[in-house]
């Protein structure tokens, strides 16, 4: 699925999603000054994070498995919100290559300079990874279809131009801390496009987004997000919420679909399948982590969500399912 911004008029105000957004913690960004000359096709695995193309000059076809292919020119931006494989090539039929066989400059440990291609028409592009402090994979991003396109006549959020201006600014003078500057850029192009599209998107009357947009609501799901391993009651979210206990249990529900204690104990879950999967730590330090008194009522939690004991996610491939966005 691709969704393209389209503003929508509302009363709402950014505030409402900052404390949210303080979840895409940064933790690592790479990226590629992509110089190719057709024809030219790279095939491009999943990856773990975001993933976005920045046409500086040029053009190139994008191509997901589950739809056709889409052109993105100078000034496009492609996101991929969780990272889904996918090719880019100069033509819907050129034949594509792994990402990993095409010879690359080292620039940096992050940054890499890539040229190849037949000699014919040129495209430069920028394409950039970022990955995320843990829990890696954000609700937010989960919302978002597996495509995201900016294109360069569209009203978004207005500091966008801005930022990618100054991304293909630094991808041609290719100066000195280069990779410092296009980290930073990445960054906040990533949050950016985040936002807008969180701001645009107006599909669900109910559910997880409903309730980070709602001012106090919002402010005790940031809380929880950012310590799920506090020993929350609903009287301490109310007064993050400066609500009364039965307002905001009453407010939290009609918005989120969850009451309070049933999404911290979704998220909790969430976080430790996310750990346990990737092996980081053991069942013990996972119900420490997360304010459980012990290791077998962490255990006990845990079946009663996924269905299996804890010990069984450590050798499964990583799930990037955040069952309380659909509030079903």
């Amino acid at each position: 699925m691709t969704n393209r911004f389209q503003p929508i008029a509302s009363s709402r105000t950014p505030d409402h999603l900052s404390p949210v957004l303080q979840d895409l913690r940064l933790t690592r960004a790479s990226y590629c000054r992509t110089d190719m000359t057709a024809p030219w096709g790279v095939a491009i695995p999943q990856q773990d994070g975001v993933c976005l193309h920045f046409v500086v000059e040029g053009g190139c076809w994008l191509r997901l498995p589950s739809q056709e292919p889409v052109w993105i020119e100078t000034g496009d931006l492609a996101f991929l919100p969780r990272g889904t494989g996918h090719a880019i090539a100069d033509d819907p039929n050129s034949a594509v290559r792994p990402l990993q066989e095409f010879d690359q400059d080292t620039i940096g440990p992050t940054t890499h300079n890539m040229r190849a291609g037949g000699g014919g028409a040129r495209a430069l592009i920028v394409c950039c990874a970022v990955e995320f402090e843990e829990p890696a994979v954000h609700p937010l991003t989960e919302l978002m279809p597996e495509l995201v396109l900016l294109r360069s006549t569209d009203p978004a959020d207005p500091a966008l131009p801005t930022l990618l201006s100054l991304m293909a600014a630094e991808v041609a003078a290719r100066r000195i801390g280069s990779a410092t500057v296009m980290a930073r850029l990445a960054d906040a192009v990533v949050t950016h496009l985040v936002r807008a599209w969180a701001e645009a998107y107006d599909a669900d009357p109910k559910g997880w987004l409903a309730g980070v947009r709602d001012p106090r609501i919002g402010r005790a799901v940031a809380a929880i997000h950012r310590q799920p391993g506090h020993l929350w009651s609903v009287g301490s979210l109310a007064r993050i919420a400066a609500l009364s206990r039965s307002a905001f249990t009453e407010r939290f529900t009609s918005a989120v679909g969850l009451s309070p204690a049933r999404y911290l104990a979704q998220w909790r879950m969430h976080i430790a399948g996310t750990w346990l999967r990737h092996g980081q730590l053991t069942v013990a330090d996972v119900a420490r982590q997360l304010g459980y008194e012990s290791e077998a009522s962490f255990s006990r939690a845990f079946k009663r969500l996924h269905g299996v004991p804890p010990g069984t996610l450590r050798a499964q491939p990583a799930d990037k399912t955040f069952q309380p966005l659909d509030s079903k």
